[in-house]
């Protein structure tokens, strides 16, 4: 057990030696977890009333950031709820492991710290659109430099009967991005992020404690879109030039069924009408038009001899 207060000590005096020595090259978002949470915990002291929000003072080379603290009974919490600035906890939120009283910190990172959370989970297509806002809670065991008796560990909050909701609505940027719905988005400890949609606008619910944020799609790059525009309008000139050579094919078919058809029906009439005026009959396999037999069939002059028979 020695050992474990021990190590927790080392990493927390090692990560204040480090954020004050150079601040603004912190990489790890547990670090800044951790720094946040030994600064609070000197700020604190037993004049504070519990449920009370209180302000934690923060180092000038973290302007920006702004964390408030309050300490809760575990009981109390469970039955009533509570709001911390941008946070509602419901009834029946569940607290592990909690014994008696816990701390819960609010973070709000600001923009320039947010932008450098942000940029720690490589959440490609997408653009912050707010300051991320944390909620963690610690068990309530008094911490100093000079103490070892409790070392402060991290308390799970998970939703009761109604989820966690975070009111974005005084810690959003949506000047540039008017008219997109932006997107709630869980920056989770494993370096996941998931997305979900608002419950209201800038209204998001989550299920437990952790960052969050704002985040909307980002535009397509101007340049991007010149490169595509070409390939676009050749594909779109070939299907027209497609369709309308088919409807064009068509519409000759059509032309040329009509036609033909017309042309038939003339020679239809042409021939009925010379069948009528003229009989028809089939000489071998040939059709010929035949003349009617004559009344008065020609007679030969008897009287008409050649000289050369003349007597």
């Amino acid at each position: 057990m020695g050992f474990f207060f021990f190590f927790f000590f080392f990493s927390s005096a090692s990560s204040m030696a480090f954020l004050k020595a150079q601040p603004h090259k912190l990489q790890s978002t547990h670090l800044l977890d951790l720094y946040i949470r030994d600064y609070t915990f000197k700020s604190l002291d037993n004049t504070i009333k519990t449920g009370t929000l209180h302000n934690v003072p923060l180092p000038q080379n973290f302007s920006g950031v702004n964390v408030d603290t309050a300490r809760f009974r575990c009981g109390s919490l469970r039955r009533y709820g509570a709001r911390v600035k941008e946070f509602h906890l419901g009834v029946g939120v569940s607290l592990n492991p909690c014994a008696e009283r816990i701390v819960i910190i609010r973070q709000n990172l600001g923009s320039n710290w947010s932008s450098i959370y942000f940029n720690n989970y490589h959440l490609t297509g997408y653009q912050l659109v707010s300051s991320i806002l944390g909620l963690l809670a610690y068990n309530s065991g008094y911490y100093s430099n000079s103490s070892s008796s409790a070392v402060p560990f991290e308390v799970g909050i998970s939703a009761g009967e109604k989820p966690i909701t975070i009111d974005f609505r005084n810690s959003t940027r949506m000047e540039n991005v008017s008219g997109m719905r932006p997107i709630c988005a869980s920056f989770e400890r494993d370096g996941r992020v998931t997305l979900a949609k608002e419950i209201s606008p800038l209204i998001c619910s989550v299920l437990r404690q952790g960052h969050f944020g704002l985040v909307v799609e980002e535009p397509e790059p101007v340049e991007l879109k010149k490169k595509e525009r070409p390939w676009k309008v050749a594909i779109g000139s070939s299907i027209g030039a497609a369709i309308g050579a088919f409807l064009l094919g068509l519409l000759l078919v059509a032309m040329f069924v009509r036609v033909k058809k017309r042309t038939r029906m003339e020679e239809l009439e042409i021939r009925a009408y010379e069948e009528e005026a003229l009989q028809v009959s089939m000489v071998g396999h040939v059709r010929a038009p035949t003349a009617p037999g004559t009344r008065t069939l020609p007679s030969i002059e008897h009287e008409y001899l050649p000289p050369s028979r003349r007597r």
